[in-house]
């Protein structure tokens, strides 16, 4: 079992950035495609980005393409989020999550996809 680890959420305002980070431990994630979810204050856990094993694939949520970006770090065992023009509305809990299965082509999308999960880092937009 991977642990996961997230960080660098904060407070920022609409317009800025920030870059979460995704530090892996007991496993290495070269091997496994990645995601980033996000729950915003009431609602449900949402899809945000992901990408497979090789980072040559990707998929993003329609109201980030654009703005986020998912990238990886093998050397470093970490995935990033790169949020640029970030909105009042992307105010939320950011998890990282480990697809299940190792060596996938595609990016997956779906929360049952993954079987590892950070605690997630609370990132929040002021307008």
């Amino acid at each position: 079992q991977v642990q996961l680890v997230e960080s660098g959420g904060g407070l920022v305002q609409a317009g800025g950035s920030l870059r979460l980070s995704c530090s892996a431990s007991g496993r290495s994630l070269s091997m496994y495609g990645m995601g980033w979810f996000r729950q915003p204050p009431g609602k449900e856990r949402e899809f945000v980005a992901a990408d497979n094993w090789s980072g040559y694939s990707t998929s993003y949520a329609d109201s980030v393409k654009g703005r986020f970006t998912i990238s990886r770090d093998n050397a470093k065992n970490t995935v990033y989020l790169q949020m640029n023009s970030l909105a009042p509305e992307d105010t939320a809990v950011y998890y990282c999550a480990a697809d299940k299965y190792s060596w996938d082509t595609i990016a997956k999308r779906t929360e049952a996809d993954f079987g590892s999960w950070g605690q997630g880092t609370q990132v929040t937009v002021s307008s």
